[in-house]
């Protein structure tokens, strides 16, 4: 197996969890906005503050490519919090996962990492799997959602660079805990600043709290995990591992809201048990 890839599995089911708990605060009429402010004024003392604990916090340049991640970040998340709102996370989640090619084809050409055939069957299989999640939708919620999709792939493409920032700290040798300290002052200041311009005030309603606090929590511990993991181990194949807590997600989105199980969905989670599967050993 590879190395990091316990790493990368923990991340898997933090993510997971982490993307049906922005799904409940859509589903709530939360505000992006309001939702992302809250969840960074957690996320951001906490990260700090463990970070100072541990005496990983290091001040140098290579800790501004985690700042570059948490402005990439703020831009996704933004993006995919906006697709909840009208499409179904069981589809909405695997699309937006698919960030990792991003970061792996990156990690390919810039640091010059290998491909392997079960690395290239593994990303097959996961391109497999979101056709057959995306192919799910009806004809109806296909020709509703062309917006929707604009803000999944927008979502997709900033949250797959910014993986790959935060690779490149790694690479220049910054803890984990530094390059998501970098990342969570900046997206924290780019939250706040974005609601205040928005909505004209920083007022966020008490409803985001159910919903802001449990998705920092386990954030952190997704981010933590994946950044412990890209440390030891390379990108291109413990990226995708993380990623593909979509299989959490789509599968917490059947069982807990009732979201259709289709034979087509049925076969295109199948299919992401098998990406896992070779990109695990590739």
């Amino acid at each position: 197996m590879i190395s990091g890839t316990e790493y990368a599995l923990a991340a898997l089911l933090a993510y997971g969890l982490g993307d049906f708990i922005y799904k409940q605060s859509a589903q709530a009429k939360v505000k992006p906005s309001h939702f992302l402010m809250g969840q960074a004024w957690c996320f951001c003392p906490l990260v700090v503050l463990y970070a100072l604990a541990t005496h990983t916090l290091v001040i140098a340049p290579a800790a501004l490519w985690g700042c570059m991640a948490g402005l990439f970040i703020f831009v996704g998340l933004h993006q995919f919090l906006r697709s909840l709102e009208t499409g179904p996370v069981s589809i909405t989640a695997p699309v937006f996962r698919l960030n990792f090619i991003i970061t792996a084809l990156l990690a390919i050409a810039v640091l010059h990492e290998p491909i392997t055939w079960l690395k290239t069957a593994g990303f097959a299989f996961a391109l497999a799997a979101t056709w057959l999640l995306v192919a799910g939708l009806g004809r109806s919620d296909r020709a509703a959602g062309r917006t929707f999709f604009i803000q999944v792939a927008i979502a997709t493409l900033t949250m797959g660079a910014a993986n790959f920032f935060h690779k490149l700290g790694l690479h220049y040798g910054m803890p984990p805990e530094t390059m998501l300290a970098a990342q969570a002052i900046v997206f924290v200041t780019l939250a706040t600043a974005f609601t205040r311009i928005t909505e004209g005030a920083v007022r966020p309603p008490a409803n985001i709290w159910r919903y802001a606090v449990p998705a920092a929590i386990v954030l952190i511990g997704a981010f933590l995990f994946m950044l412990h993991g890209l440390s030891i181990g390379p990108a291109s194949t413990l990226v995708p591992i993380a990623q593909m807590g979509f299989v959490v997600t789509s599968a917490l989105g059947i069982v807990c809201l009732g979201e259709p199980m289709t034979g087509r969905k049925g076969l295109g989670l199948l299919a992401a048990l098998a990406a896992l599967m070779a990109l695990a050993f590739g």
